[in-house]
């Protein structure tokens, strides 16, 4: 069953490339060959580069570009295709142009919570299908803190910025906001599935294990410039603006075991104290 699924799959593949290519949709053909049906191996380099390519002309080809690659994610039951679709989103949002990453954070225009329409995504032709399934779910759940926490910071994590000075000049209430959609996103890379028979072979899994972990370190940069801040600002909260950093903070230290790398980096210790210190006042 499963080498007859395979096969169709590549067969839909040859079919739709080849239709595009009659059709000289430049766009549509680079999309296809980067969201193939083939369940076992991420999108290529070269292909991720040709669909970020759209991106360097105009905002009608950008929006064209991300219109074809949202179309193709909603349009699937495929799990294989469903997951390199959303690692050229991720893909998107970490390297690509200015004018591409904006189309797709209007994408579509109300944005929110299960933005993607993801998180009843269910393959289940065989085994593999069905595991593959849930790291759709999970992974397309991470992009979405990924872009809802974009815009509450109103730059895209990873952006090069002077945080320090950003932050420093925040309000209480707006730092707050921003340091609770960053524990979000931490608890979301927490929550990954475990690896099953699936990974330490598939490509699809070990490529999204590695994003979730480099997203991880981004985003630890974010939450211990913020942390600093609020040891800094610790004697000029509120009483309720104390409870909410305190809940933050307990939550975060909750990701502690799933973070890898993080206490050799001593945040953990640092979040401790502020924790400590801020609970006096509670």
């Amino acid at each position: 069953m499963t080498k007859l699924t395979n096969l169709i799959g590549i067969i839909k593949d040859k079919a739709s490339q080849s239709k595009a290519a009659l059709l000289s949709k430049r766009t549509t053909l680079s999309l296809l060959r980067a969201t193939s049906h083939d369940s076992s191996t991420p999108p290529t380099r070269k292909h991720l580069a040709t669909l970020l390519s759209s991106g360097d002309g105009s905002r009608a080809t950008a929006s064209a570009a991300v219109e074809v690659l949202m179309d193709r994610l909603q349009g699937t039951n495929n799990a294989a295709v469903a997951l390199k679709c959303l690692i050229a989103v991720h893909h998107i949002i970490h390297h690509g142009s200015f004018i591409l990453q904006d189309q797709l954070s209007v994408y579509p225009s109300a944005g929110g919570r299960n933005y993607l329409n993801l998180s009843n995504f269910r393959h289940n032709t065989d085994p593999t299908s069905w595991e593959l399934s849930s790291w759709v779910r999970s992974f397309a759940q991470h992009i979405e803190q990924l872009l809802c926490t974009s815009r509450i910071l109103g730059f895209f994590l990873g952006t090069p910025t002077d945080r320090e000075d950003r932050v420093s000049g925040l309000v209480n209430a707006d730092l707050l906001t921003e340091f609770d959609s960053l524990v979000a996103l931490v608890e979301g890379i927490c929550k990954r599935p475990e690896p099953n028979n699936v990974y330490g072979n598939n490509g699809l899994v070990e490529e999204i294990v590695k994003l979730a972990r480099e997203d991880w370190g981004v985003v630890e940069v974010e939450v211990r410039v913020r942390v600093s801040e609020f040891k800094e600002r610790l004697g000029g909260f509120k009483f309720g603006e104390v409870v909410e950093l305190v809940c933050c903070l307990k939550r975060l230290e909750q990701c502690q075991e799933m973070m890898d790398g993080a206490r050799e980096l001593g945040l953990w210790d640092f979040v401790g104290e502020v924790k400590d210190k801020a609970g006096i006042q509670v």
